[in-house]
């Protein structure tokens, strides 16, 4: 008896023409997320500008959304991908919730819970192209981490972190002011500053832009608003001037 393979169609769904496809490039992206600790939680920034490409196209995307009771989150990179991990939590949360056991998930477990489903899409070579702050606190302990710099999961913890261009231009900032008692007005206000140093220096960067504040009591994010800034200073003048080899 032989046994033929039947042949395709040209339009089947298994044809080679429909393998899977993958993100080879982020389309619309957000620019950086900025969080730290402060005296009774933490603080995070993030503007609202989101690119279409190298075109600053759309100018009140939300970036930052409370999970659960005890968690923030906020993201930087593609906005769609961020959109997913949405989803993802919103059925983590849901299903922690139908226990109705007492507890609930705190920023901890949600931070290894992304860690694991950003190296879960690594390994299948289908990356999500952002990178996740996630900041909280329970039962008194504050909690501020960071997961998928590298689009592979690596993540950490620390007293302050930034995504995207805030690793280079803001960091150093706190590192050098920041400190474990700090109050929520100072806490705003160099958060403030490391907003305008981006605001200055990254082209994808607007001034519209929302801090939100998560303690024990709960999640709070600020109306959106601009900051004060000027422009006058004499390197934005003729930035080019002393520079080896530019136009």
């Amino acid at each position: 008896m032989n046994f033929m393979a039947s042949k395709q169609p040209e339009n089947s769904l298994l044809g080679p023409e429909t393998d899977s496809q993958r993100t080879l490039y982020p389309y619309v992206t957000g620019t950086s997320v900025v969080a730290l600790k402060y005296k009774y939680g933490i603080l995070m920034a993030a503007d609202m500008g989101s690119s279409y490409g190298s075109t600053l196209r759309y100018k009140s995307v939300e970036r930052m959304k409370p999970i659960g009771k005890h968690s923030l989150l906020g993201a930087s990179g593609e906005i769609s991908d961020f959109q997913e991990i949405l989803c993802f939590l919103d059925e983590l949360i849901l299903h922690d919730n139908m226990w109705d056991d007492g507890n609930s998930l705190g920023p901890k477990e949600v931070h290894n819970y992304l860690t694991r489903i950003m190296y879960n899409r690594c390994n299948k070579f289908n990356p999500l192209w952002i990178s996740l702050v996630l900041g909280g606190v329970k039962n008194g302990q504050k909690y501020l981490g960071m997961v998928g710099s590298n689009m592979i999961g690596v993540s950490f913890e620390d007293n302050h972190v930034a995504t995207g261009f805030g690793n280079y231009l803001v960091r150093p900032i706190l590192r050098q002011e920041w400190h474990e008692n700090m109050s929520f007005e100072d806490g705003v206000k160099l958060l403030e500053k490391c907003m305008r140093v981006l605001l200055y220096c990254d082209k994808s960067a607007i001034n519209k832009l929302q801090i939100a504040n998560i303690t024990e009591e709960g999640v709070t994010i600020s109306q959106p608003y601009s900051l004060k800034t000027y422009w006058e200073f004499s390197a934005f003048e003729n930035p080019a001037q002393g520079a080896v080899g530019s136009w």
